[in-house]
């Protein structure tokens, strides 16, 4: 995809979203459920999509609500339910139509106080603080809603549920979530309870909490925030005008800390961004032009820090060094965590993803730590951090999320929060950046060149991707080496990747289609050079594309 001219500039009059008739459309348009692209559809992050274009309107969202409520139902779920959401401006509206079908089902429903704005990562800290020690199927558990479409763009709404594990919700609860709500599409919403909102405000049934000062008195219980304190790191945030904005003036005043909010703008058009890659306005904390506001500033501060609007991505900048690549980011989390956590047990885990940097294999093998290769898709860490098994669990995307310093479980979904004040930690603890730390590790464990690609792909095509194997691949080397393994399955767990990965002694890729887009996304990385990488890179893609249109 070719570089927009304008891309980490910072937006323009013409680039801005018209919010007053994205919400009209919100209100007064009715999905086709004939369309496939109006019905409710379930990705790795919840269901997404755009009033403009009939895919996130109110009666998608009363329908996944009441869809919800009915699994609760069967499920025996009858604890609070944490209702999050972030700062785009379809979540308002969706929050209202959220609580109208809670409300009439009799749902005991928590929001932050003043119905402001709630990160992902505090809902799952709630969910799981909540439920400590309560038995599986004890009814009075708690379970959660977040309204956010993540780092999508300003006219993209979302929505996700977290089951009372506390993370995104399992593939066989989603289906059933899918199903159910477009069964009440088709029948035109019969069967959905609702209760008027300003009704329901009246008579106060809106339970209304401080939900910001639990999560920030706990982050002591995961962050050595003392040792932050002592070395005075100077922070600076760019919240990105993301849920997490009202969160550090508290972090700081509760612990001493040296925090500047380098943008305190909160608006639905989030007109203040730069443009990313493509010339869209898109709050991507893990892209150096979404970040290029936040970059102008690395030379002030000992760290910056930026996340996506529901806070469960973070990006990490280093004095001189810029925005650093998440893989690279991770692989200094894990190998310092694994060094200063002691009280972490030698039998945990850790997990990433199969598309995440090979070093991380290396620094878990030096630290004789088994690892936990999943595919993409933070819910396949969520057993793993309720049970306490896993230490760490990380995507190559910059989400991540690890255990309390005493090995007890944290939360069970991504934390950009503490992603952030780790990378603090690590300065005040260590001296060095994160930047500087990875450099280390590179030097001793060789360096590695990571990519990623998005491609076009056609309805009949994506089809075909779960049937990819190493026949169909029909292949025996990559890039001049000789092919050793051809995955369909994750190693960790077993389950099945939804497309491929192939490795060699230089390298791997992997390719797997996109859950929300008529994309297939090549995974690539070397462990010799530059030129490799584009050479397997080119390699990749011919041998997926012939294998796709050879499969029948």
């Amino acid at each position: 995809m070719a570089l927009h001219q304008r891309a980490g500039q910072t937006a323009q009059q013409q680039d801005l979203v018209n919010i007053p008739r994205l919400m009209s459309l919100y209100y007064r348009q009715v999905p086709d459920v004939t369309q496939p692209a109006q019905r409710v559809s379930f990705g790795t992050s919840g269901h997404r999509g755009c009033a403009f274009n009939g895919s996130f309107n109110q009666n998608h969202i009363w329908a996944i609500v009441q869809a919800v409520v009915d699994y609760r139902q069967q499920q025996g779920i009858n604890g609070t339910l944490f209702l999050g959401m972030d700062t785009h401006a379809l979540s308002q509206a969706a929050y209202i139509s959220a609580v109208e079908v809670l409300l009439a089902n009799e749902v005991n429903v928590v929001v932050q106080q003043h119905e402001s704005f709630t990160p992902t990562p505090v809902v799952s800290q709630a969910i799981v603080a909540a439920n400590e020690g309560k038995a599986k199927g004890d009814l009075a558990l708690s379970d959660g809603i977040i309204i956010t479409p993540s780092h999508n763009p300003p006219q993209d709404g979302g929505i996700k549920y977290n089951p009372p594990h506390g993370g995104p919700a399992e593939g066989e609860i989603t289906s059933w979530i899918e199903n159910r709500a477009n069964a009440y599409l088709t029948n035109q919403l019969e069967g959905v309870k609702k209760l008027n909102y300003g009704t329901a405000s009246a008579i106060g049934l809106i339970k209304q909490q401080d939900l910001i000062t639990p999560y920030v008195t706990a982050l002591v219980q995961v962050i050595d925030m003392a040792a932050i304190a002592r070395a005075g790191v100077k922070i600076g945030i760019d919240p990105l005008g993301g849920s997490g904005i009202y969160y550090w003036e508290k972090i700081a005043e509760r612990y001493g800390l040296d925090i500047t909010l380098v943008n305190d703008k909160v608006d639905p058009t989030f007109g203040f961004m730069p443009l990313d890659k493509d010339g869209k306005i898109r709050m991507d904390c893990s892209s150096p032009y979404a970040m290029a506001g936040l970059l102008k500033h690395q030379n002030e501060y000992d760290v910056c820090i930026g996340n996506d609007p529901d806070y469960d991505r973070h990006g990490i900048v280093c004095p001189g060094s810029g925005l650093m690549n998440p893989n690279h980011y991770l692989a200094v989390a894990i190998d310092y965590l694994l060094s200063h956590r002691p009280q972490w047990s030698a039998q945990l885990k850790i997990g990433k993803t199969l598309v995440s940097s090979a070093l991380i294999d290396k620094i878990v093998a030096s630290h004789q730590r088994e690892l936990c290769e999943v595919p993409v898709g933070f819910k396949w860490f969520v057993d793993g951090l309720a049970d306490a098994s896993l230490a760490f669990g990380g995507e190559e995307s910059a989400g991540a999320a690890f255990l309390k310093q005493d090995g007890s479980t944290w939360c069970t979904d991504k934390d950009g929060i503490i992603l952030g004040l780790l990378a603090a930690e690590i300065i005040a603890v260590t001296g060095k950046t994160p930047a500087e730390h990875y450099e280390t590790l590179v030097a001793k464990f060789g360096r590695c060149y990571y990519r990623r690609i998005d491609s076009p792909i056609n309805a009949k095509q994506k089809a075909r991707f779960g049937r990819l194997n190493g026949d169909t691949l029909n292949a025996s080397t990559l890039a001049g080496d000789a092919i050793t393994a051809v995955l369909t399955h994750a190693p960790g767990n077993g389950a099945a990747i939804g497309g491929i990965k192939v490795t060699t002694a230089n390298g791997w890729f992997a390719a797997r289609p996109s859950g929300t887009e008529a994309l297939f996304k090549i995974y690539g990385e070397s462990f010799v050079d530059e030129q490799h990488l584009e050479q397997l890179m080119r390699d990749a893609q011919q041998l997926v594309k012939n294998a796709l249109k050879g499969e029948g």
